[in-house]
């Protein structure tokens, strides 16, 4: 293929002052002083109930032991009645030990009873309403033991045990049921008074308790709090990093991360004032140099004069277009996503393909050779096209102008198995080994080229191989003919998307 047809290093500028939309979140603040208070506060207040709740049934217990025991020495005192029957089971409590039974009946609180069964089931003595242990032969006799019952529809403390009493003759021991009932109005007593004495205070050092969280949060925020006061208290043009010295170590790493954020955006700002100011140092000449030849175009009477007055103008505005749109696309290069998330697979032999063919009238104009070269399998990789665009085509811009009539340029696509190749090779001056690291500087120009140029091309190159995460190398031309005209080799390379291409060797160029 050769050559292209006009030169495209226009910049949609409609693109570039379109303002970006992005979707806001609504999003709802959160107070950490409340988050905190409410992570502590929420399992306190949960604690607290269940807290009264185990108390109270522990105070039940200790209620519980020394009426048990009183309840104990009660079966006790019966059961030794009821063995001074002579030994024999008698057919009733003997009234002379009557005396001392009054003593069940003398408490003022609750109410006591009791009952005695012989080994046949005869009523022997006590309240008959008062009903019997289920399943009595899992008892063993002799024990004391402790059960809850009803009687008359009112809960009741029951203690009883068995007695193996002599039945008169040869046949076996028959067992005596004595057994002791006892409301529990005087454990209910006792145990609300246990919960008195521990849940009153809590309701004093409640309050306490939150009054002293509160003020600790209050306290160990606040230097938080000085944070936001030495951050407000900053002029507006001071992004220097902020002291990490007086900061809380938890807080620390915050501070690391706007700390790194001032560093970028001051350096986004300085290259901001760095560009504006080359810009307009640069359009200075052309816009100096334009008002000259308009002021001489009126002037002159010849119109020969005009006419070449007029030439120059529109040379001079010509160059003025150049580089605003070289500005533009540089500056539409460096504000381009970070991120992958604008690129879409691309083919990029095709690419290539319609750049060069956009390039081939201006390389009729200049007499060279604008020639193209693919493999036959396809190169994908990821990227923007319009920016790949705008990187070959200053590529190609710059190889045209450096390279004198009758030279030639070659844009070839190639590919290894990781990365796809992309190079314009030219056979001009070349570019010193010495100049290299400079060429991809703004506004930076090889001495003695007199070509016409800003100084920007390489510069945009640079900026979109950075956004594609790719390298660009420069080399003498492997294939020039002329020693006085070495020739570049200028190489992108970027990783495939699909490495499926065959290998081929890379051939390094010195």
């Amino acid at each position: 293929m050769k050559a292209r047809e006009a030169p495209a290093d226009e910049v949609d500028d409609d693109d570039w002052f379109e303002p970006p939309t992005t979707e806001q979140d609504d999003t709802i603040e959160h107070s950490l002083f409340g988050e905190i208070l409410d992570w502590m506060l929420a399992p306190l207040l949960l604690l607290w109930p269940m807290s009264i709740a185990i108390t109270y049934l522990v105070a039940k217990g200790i209620a519980n032991q020394p009426f048990d025991h009183a309840l104990e020495d009660s079966v006790t005192v019966l059961t030794q009645q009821v063995k001074q029957a002579d030994g024999a089971l008698p057919r009733r409590v003997p009234d002379k030990n009557r005396s001392g039974r009054d003593f069940l009946r003398g408490d003022d609180v609750d109410t006591l009873y009791y009952l005695v069964v012989g080994g046949r089931g005869e009523y022997l003595d006590g309240d008959r309403d008062l009903p019997p242990p289920q399943d009595p032969d899992k008892y063993r006799s002799g024990m004391v033991l402790f059960r809850n019952d009803t009687i008359h529809g009112t809960p009741v403390r029951v203690a009883f045990t068995y007695l193996d009493m002599p039945s008169g003759g040869d046949d076996e021991p028959r067992r005596t049921l004595v057994q002791v009932a006892e409301t529990l109005e005087k454990r209910a007593q006792l145990a609300n008074e246990i919960i008195k004495g521990v849940i009153l205070p809590q309701f004093i050092i409640l309050p306490v308790i939150l009054a002293l969280v509160w003020f600790a949060l209050a306290r160990g925020l606040s230097p938080l709090a000085q944070l936001q006061e030495r951050i407000r208290a900053r002029p507006p043009d001071d992004l220097s990093p902020i002291e990490s010295g007086q900061v809380p170590e938890e807080i620390t790493p915050l501070v690391g991360s706007l700390n790194e954020m001032l560093a970028r955006l001051s350096l986004s700002i300085d290259m901001q004032k760095r560009f504006i100011a080359d810009a307009a140092h640069q359009m200075k000449t052309p816009l100096a140099g334009m008002r000259m030849q308009s002021e001489l175009a009126l002037r002159q009477t010849d119109h020969d004069e005009i006419h070449r007055s007029l030439l120059q103008l529109a040379k001079s505005s010509e160059a003025a277009t150049r580089l605003v749109n070289q500005l533009l696309a540089l500056a539409r290069a460096e504000n381009q996503p970070q991120a992958g998330t604008a690129f879409e697979p691309i083919e990029l032999s095709e690419l290539a393909r319609g750049v060069v063919q956009d390039w081939v009238q201006a390389s009729f104009a200049q007499h060279i050779d604008l020639g193209f070269e693919q493999p036959a399998y396809s190169i994908m990789i990821s990227g923007n096209a319009m920016m790949l665009r705008e990187l070959l085509s200053n590529l190609i811009d710059n190889a045209l102008r450096y390279t004198p009539a009758g030279g030639s340029v070659t844009v070839r696509v190639r590919s290894t198995l990781e990365l796809a190749i992309l190079e314009v090779e030219d056979t001009g001056p070349g570019i010193p080994q010495a100049e290299r690291a400079h060429v991809f500087e703004r506004f930076y120009r090889i001495l003695g080229s007199n070509v016409d140029g800003s100084g920007l091309g390489l510069a945009i190159v640079r900026e979109i191989a950075q956004q594609h995460g790719a390298e660009v190398d420069i080399f003498n031309n492997p294939r020039a003919q002329s020693p006085k005209l070495p020739g570049t080799l200028l190489r992108l390379s970027i990783a495939l998307l699909l490495p499926d291409a065959p290998e081929e060797d890379d051939i390094t160029y010195g």
